[in-house]
């Protein structure tokens, strides 16, 4: 699938001529120590930190600079995405504490500030995990790795003693809000992998903080407190993907620190929760489905208990920021952006055909067209936004389409092998900053209102500079140069999408239940203390006893059921400790 109709009548600078990005080649930004082989391939890439900042070279003798230019042709981009790139480079530089080194904040504004008193005081003048990791990534796009590793120094300092870090953070690092996100969590997994990928880690041991963080996954997961929009409880496909990738990420670095049991036990619970992402997440036959015409889709958010027998939920989720009466909607009727984190991720090939669905049901329902380009919104029934007569958000309003988006809409886009397409949406991203550069967390996607200095597809009054949206567009431009997803974590593209394979066993905790086992799988039960697990096929009259053992990780004890040779139909009866019940069918392996 292709975005390449939305671009036909675009005539603005920002789209022509960016034909030839990929014959281009880039040198080194700045000199140093090549650790490693993999990293001297890469050198190739700096001189993108040289175009942000072309003053750090020139220090550098004079031989030592031609040399490199001899060796590497410079690169020739359209001077608007040149400055983009210097500016986003500034931007994520000036939101670096000096002196809480390593902590960025998520702005210097305050969202809709003309409208808030002194009792605001966090504003986006806080610290968000997700936010920092995504930034300090951007940062190692850039070729800036001893700011990235500053970063990774913030984060093992900061983590709390369960494992989790908070929602966000003043710089000192106390906490702030005290949600519990998983992504949160999992982030700064990924984190210390691209930083060890590009040979950064220097005297940084990370495992000691993985594990604790790995920990609280397995303990914890896949089920989130909140979505990355700081809103709703459930299964997250944005949340879910993340959380597996770190796990796998975490299972190499257990490997490589001697506890190759505690590696098995983060791959095998990835494995399960890789394979239940479709039985928490994907519909068929749903209204949207049958709107676009297509078999089904992944949704923003499930509730929690979407595997019950009898969910309280009744299958339907809370909208934040909307007026009573508008405040909650089946699940199924909720579609996000965020699906495309399974593609971003490693989890699922851009044309697996539930993904290329989902995709036309999100283009369907949030895409919208700006005098800017194509934009997008996070979700259907979005509330937070100005009201639709352009006046402040004030704890209720109409959501408007984020940069930020277009952006991951681009990685998608390269994944799928359209580059020119991601290309244009980089595009997009330029003409949607400010005039002075700034990336503005929303646009205004109505007509245009002079008076509130709100034009069609530019800032609204929403936070600006997004310092995640300017780590978005770096990324983007080293994706686009590399020809790939630059933070694609490559474990999790190789396990289950380029060379997939099926789980050892499912997985059933008390916080997740698993209500279908396929034929051939062992059940593995989960708690966070020892205790006793009796399972019973049918009307057997035998039940079997196994306890549970200590993975070493806090909080995670699993007991693994012989359950591989039962015949499909056959009904497992659990009884975990003394009150947990659940009974479990197997099914046929799909």
């Amino acid at each position: 699938m292709t975005l390449a109709s939305q671009f036909e009548r675009i005539e603005a600078s920002y789209v022509r001529n960016w034909t030839r990005f990929h014959e281009h080649t880039l040198g080194p930004a700045t000199p140093g120590r090549t650790t490693t082989p993999e990293e001297s391939r890469r050198h190739a890439t700096r001189d993108l930190a040289a175009l942000a900042h072309d003053s750090t070279r020139a220090h550098e003798p004079r031989p030592r600079r031609q040399a490199e230019r001899r060796r590497h042709a410079p690169v020739e981009l359209p001077e608007s995405v040149v400055d983009l790139y210097r500016m986003s480079a500034a931007v994520l530089a000036i939101h670096e504490d000096k002196s809480a080194n390593g902590a960025m904040i998520a702005s210097l504004s305050i969202p809709w500030g003309q409208s808030k008193g002194d009792h605001e005081l966090g504003g986006y003048h806080l610290v968000w995990p997700r936010d920092l990791v995504n930034s300090a990534g951007a940062l190692i796009a850039l070729g800036h790795d001893v700011m990235a590793r500053r970063t990774l120094r913030y984060l093992l300092s900061t983590q709390e003693a369960d494992g989790r870090w908070a929602q966000n953070l003043w710089l000192d690092g106390t906490p702030y809000w005290n949600g519990v996100q998983m992504d949160e969590i999992a982030f700064p997994i990924l984190f210390a992998e691209l930083v060890r990928r590009e040979g950064q880690l220097a005297d940084v041991d990370p495992w000691p903080m993985i594990r604790r963080a790995a920990g609280f996954l397995v303990r914890e997961g896949p089920v989130t407190g909140q979505d990355r929009w700081e809103e709703n409880a459930g299964y997250s496909p944005f949340s879910i993907a993340v959380q597996i990738a770190a796990l796998l990420v975490a299972a190499d670095f257990a490997e490589q620190a001697g506890e190759p049991a505690v590696a098995a036990v983060l791959r095998v619970t990835a494995d399960a929760w890789n394979e239940g992402i479709e039985r928490w997440t994907y519909v068929t036959d749903s209204t949207l489905a049958r709107q676009c015409n297509v078999a089904g889709h992944y949704v923003r958010i499930a509730p929690a208990d979407v595997a019950a027998d009898h969910p309280a939920s009744g299958g339907r989720i809370p909208i934040r920021n909307r007026p009573p009466g508008q405040d909650e909607a089946p699940y199924d009727t909720i579609v996000s952006v965020d699906a495309l984190a399974l593609v971003r991720f490693g989890l699922r090939d851009p044309h697996d055909p539930r993904i290329v669905d989902t995709v036309k049901v999100i283009d369907a329902t949030l895409r919208v067209r700006t005098e800017t380009g194509p934009a997008w919104y996070r979700y259907n029934m979005d509330g937070y936004g100005e009201q639709s007569d352009g006046s402040p958000f004030d704890t209720v309003g109409a959501g408007r389409p984020w940069p930020l988006l277009a952006g991951e809409r681009a990685h998608y886009e390269l994944a799928a092998g359209h580059p020119q397409t991601a290309l244009q949406l980089l595009g997009v991203m330029r003409a949607q900053a400010s005039d002075g550069g700034m990336l503005p967390e929303q646009v205004w996607d109505g007509p245009d209102i002079p008076a509130l200095e709100l034009f069609n597809g530019r800032a609204t009054g929403s936070a600006m500079p997004l310092v995640w949206a300017h780590a978005e567009y770096a990324k983007l431009v080293r994706s686009l140069h590399d020809g790939r997803v630059f933070d694609m974590p490559q474990k999790t593209y190789e396990r289950y999408v380029r060379n997939p394979q099926p789980a050892e066993a499912a997985l059933w905790a008390p916080h997740v239940r698993c209500r279908e086992l396929p034929a051939g799988r062992r059940l593995r039960v989960q708690t966070t203390e020892p205790t006793s697990v009796w399972w019973w096929v049918g009307d057997a009259l035998d039940p079997r006893r196994v306890e549970t053992r200590d993975t070493t990780l806090p909080g995670v004890w699993v007991a693994d059921l012989g359950t591989a040779g039962l015949p499909v139909g056959a009904v497992i009866h659990l009884l975990v400790g003394a009150t947990e019940q659940a009974i479990v069918v197997v099914r046929a392996e799909e």
